[in-house]
Order: structure tokens, then C-alpha cells, then sequence
């Protein structure tokens, strides 16, 4: 059996809570592919290829971890490398039934590519990408948030 794992996401951009789901994912599995999500519906701060380096740079110390991207359905691309899970952060219960509707699709897609979901970390519970935006678009302090090379991409998004 495989045990190519997928952890997927916009990660536009990535923060500090996204990069603690990776690291425990990788502790478990031997093989972590970072797929950056490329949501048309999304209008995205960073290209794909900006979030893909952004990543690359951050997991670099990570020797079991890929980054790629794809544009077409999660389970097509989990399937496309072979991957036998995906591997999904939880906040709180709230992320719960978004996270359950998807991990009931998937399975009708393909039963046989397992979820697995990891709580995050009581400290990351709030975080999110947009919130990380929304403070850094106005200044504001976001060096606990994200990594740095992050935080020096967001600030010269907004030219700051």
C-alpha cells in the first residue's frame, strides 16, 4: 500500500498553522505532498508558482516533504501520485461539517484514498490565511504567524 500522503490547501498564504499540520503529517507518513490547490473561484494575493516557492523554502528542512500544485480535483490529483490519504487541519468544530461534505465526496470519488484529520495546535486555532491578509494589508504585527520569508512576501505585496 501506499504511503504517499496529501495535504492540500490554497496556502495563499501559507502560516504558521498550516505549517504545523505538515510537520506532524510528515512525523507519521513517508511521503507528504504539499498540493497547492489552485481555485479558480479564488482570487488569490500570491500566483500558485509564488505560494509553490513560498512553501518549498519554509518545508525545506523537511526531507520527506513535496510541493506541487494542481488545478483539477483533489482526488484526481491524490490518485494521479499514487497517494492512499489526504490529510486535512482542523480548527474547531466549525471546519468539521465543511471538512466532512468534501471527505464524503472524495469517498464517492474514490473510497478507497482515506482522510485523516489532525487537530491543530491550540495556539493556531484562529489562524487562517485571510485573517493573516487582513492584518498584514493594515500593518499590523503578523511575525507570530506566519514564517518569515512569508512575512517579508506579505509586506511587499502591500508595498510596506
Amino acid at each position: 500500500m501506499s504511503k504517499i500522503v496529501v495535504v492540500p490547501g490554497s496556502f495563499d498564504p501559507i502560516t504558521n498553522g498550516h505549517l504545523d499540520i505538515i510537520k506532524r503529517a510528515a512525523k507519521v507518513f513517508t511521503d507528504v505532498r504539499v498540493a497547492v490547490m489552485n481555485n479558480s473561484s479564488k482570487n488569490s494575493l500570491f500566483s500558485v508558482e509564488e505560494r509553490v516557492a513560498l512553501i518549498e523554502e519554509v518545508t525545506a528542512g523537511i526531507p520527506n516533504v513535496r510541493v506541487e500544485s494542481s488545478s483539477g480535483l483533489l482526488i484526481d490529483y491524490a490518485k494521479s501520485i499514487g497517494a492512499s490519504a489526504i490529510v486535512r487541519g482542523l480548527r474547531a468544530v466549525s471546519d468539521f461539517e465543511y471538512e466532512m461534505q468534501i471527505t464524503s465526496m472524495n469517498r464517492v470519488l474514490d473510497e478507497s484514498i482515506e482522510t485523516f484529520f489532525i487537530m491543530t495546535n491550540n495556539q493556531y486555532s484562529f489562524l487562517s490565511s485571510s485573517i493573516v491578509k487582513e492584518v498584514a494589508k493594515y500593518g499590523g504585527e503578523i511575525s507570530v504567524l506566519v514564517p518569515k520569508s512569508v512575512e517579508l512576501a506579505l509586506k511587499k505585496k502591500y508595498n510596506q
